[in-house]
């Protein structure tokens, strides 16, 4: 099973296409030439595979990230 991760554009760089990225303060470069919907500043990205694969709203972004926090807290339950 592969996972996207929603994470905010910080910049971009049309020429090249290449967008930098920040979720939780790690920053990394994606490459833009598979993305349904060229992105602006301050969108949120699907990242996978170092590609942005889809443009999507903030709404949406947060959602998911919250699922992804409640996962993450739910497994930590279960360690312990």
């Amino acid at each position: 099973m592969c996972l996207g991760i929603p994470m905010e554009v910080v910049s971009i760089d049309e020429q090249n296409k290449i967008a930098e990225v920040a979720l939780g303060g790690t920053r990394q470069q994606v490459r833009l030439d598979v993305i349904n919907e060229m992105p602006k500043l301050g969108d949120y990205v699907i990242v996978h595979a170092g590609f942005a694969i889809y443009r999507l709203d903030k709404e949406d972004a947060e959602e998911t990230l919250a699922l992804f926090e409640e996962i993450v807290a739910h497994g930590e339950a279960e360690i312990h």
